[in-house]
């Protein structure tokens, strides 16, 4: 009788952990279908995820206005961060997710700001020429 209760728990926990892999996989897979179409459909803006987070998301965790050319308020994000940060502390009651959520859209944003600031060097870089440093020998 025994062998036959756990048989049935056996079989049933497969059923459920089967039918739990499949859904994961059918998520994935519409998730990477998505992705293709945007980058197919805007190429030059495709959605980017760092940190597992979009930008947008990223902003609307911190309440910040997005970057716009690659300039944003700095010490007003970071102003954002260590409130929101130091409010989910898990030792006072919070959520180390919370936290966890928040410093992953600082470091989004962080990101971002930093690939506009390395594009307007290369472009700067561009349009001025390559101008070497000659140094003469006396």
């Amino acid at each position: 009788m025994a062998h036959r209760i756990i048989t049935q728990v056996v079989i049933t926990g497969s059923r459920v952990l089967g039918r739990a892999f499949i859904e994961a996989y059918k998520q994935a897979s519409a998730s990477h279908k998505y992705a293709q179409q945007a980058a197919k459909s805007n190429p030059g803006a495709a959605v980017k995820f760092a940190s597992g987070i979009s930008l947008d998301e990223a902003c609307k965790i911190l309440n910040v206005a997005p970057p716009k050319g690659g300039k944003v308020d700095m010490e007003n994000i970071m102003t954002r961060f260590k409130k929101l940060f130091d409010m989910n502390e898990p030792k006072n009651g919070g959520s180390f997710y919370l936290q966890s959520k928040i410093l992953r859209a600082r470091e989004r944003i962080e990101m971002e700001v930093s690939e506009a600031e390395q594009a307007a060097e290369r472009e700067k870089e561009l349009s001025e020429g390559w101008n070497p440093k000659v140094y003469k020998d006396r």
